[in-house]
């Protein structure tokens, strides 16, 4: 049993003369501040809500709509500086016209793009070109200048880092010093590589199969970026996804489905096409396809940091 001590016994044992002359100030002492421990595991944040970007998801697909960037930004429910989706990733839709172009130049050191709908090109770098189309993913190294261009209407959904780098006051990696090279995934050897999960008799009971898209640059860690996963998920028709959760939150973008649905600790959430959701960490979540046709719903999350800090807390219920 701890000893009780008396002020005079806690001064001697914690070793403050309150007789000694104080040390001059500085500037740096000035600046710090001393928190006690009483009120330390008490930080409170607003919580990363369930939410549907209906309305910016309207405004990029409107076909009169013009060739521009249409933000998903929660910044004032999250209280965040800067533009953001949640805390470490900030999604958009680029909408690019046929025969026209969008220079981007993101403060990001990673970017996960997806084409929606359309055609075009990605130029980058020393003279790179990817081109893709609909259904098709690329990842680009951040913080450089990429002139997108559209051979038929295009909507691209891009995901970045860089409320991530914000947050630590970070600048961009100089060129070829970002962390992934870039890359391409095909619509056609996505789903090639779906069919491989469903064939594979180890998933046989699991509802639910997804093919993750990794990158040869992070072999070893089985992610998109070295922060960031980016998954197809799927479901059959009549199909329910086990509920689950995790730390890492989820920004899905609904590829394909009808009468589609998550649970989201008891709260449904209806699947629209094109529209991106919030799924927030820790929540219970479940996914279920009430339709006749395959659902799909591409999924960026921040898993890469939970996984390198050994935290990731998958589990179900």
């Amino acid at each position: 049993m701890a000893k009780t001590l008396d002020d005079l016994a806690l001064r001697e044992l914690l070793g403050v003369d309150e007789a000694a002359p104080p040390r001059a100030a500085t500037p740096y002492t000035a600046r710090a501040r001393y928190l006690s421990s009483l009120d330390g595991f008490n930080i409170k944040q607003p919580a990363i809500p369930a939410h549907v970007f209906r309305a910016e998801r309207d405004r990029a697909l409107d076909p009169a709509a013009p060739t521009g960037l249409v933000p998903l930004v929660l910044s004032g429910a999250l209280q965040l500086d800067g533009p953001a989706t949640t805390p470490l990733i900030l999604a958009r839709y680029a909408r690019i016209r046929a025969g026209e172009t969008l220079d981007t130049r993101f403060a990001a050191s990673t970017e996960l793009y997806y084409a929606i709908r359309g055609a075009g090109t990605s130029r980058f770098g020393d003279g790179e070109v990817i081109a893709w189309a609909a259904g098709d993913a690329f990842a680009l190294p951040g913080g450089t200048a990429v002139r997108h261009a559209a051979t038929a209407d295009a909507v691209l959904w891009v995901a970045t880092n860089e409320p991530a780098l914000a947050f630590e006051r970070c600048a961009p990696p100089p060129p070829g010093a970002a962390p992934i090279r870039a890359s391409h995934y095909p619509a056609a050897d996505i789903r090639r590589s779906l069919l491989g999960v469903y064939l594979d008799p180890r998933g046989a009971a699991m509802p639910g199969k997804s093919v993750n898209l990794g990158h040869v640059d992070l072999e070893r860690q089985r992610t998109t970026t070295p922060t960031f996963t980016l998954a197809m998920n799927s479901l059959l028709p009549g199909e329910a996804q086990r509920a689950h959760r995790h730390n890492a939150v989820a920004v899905s973008l609904v590829v394909a489905g009808t009468r589609c649905y998550s649970m989201i600790d008891d709260a449904r959430v209806d699947w629209e096409p094109s529209a991106v959701m919030i799924t927030p960490p820790t929540q219970l979540h479940s996914h279920h396809n009430e339709g006749d046709d395959l659902a799909l719903f591409l999924i960026v999350q921040d898993g890469g940091l939970y996984y390198h800090c050994r935290t990731m807390g998958f589990s179900y219920r």
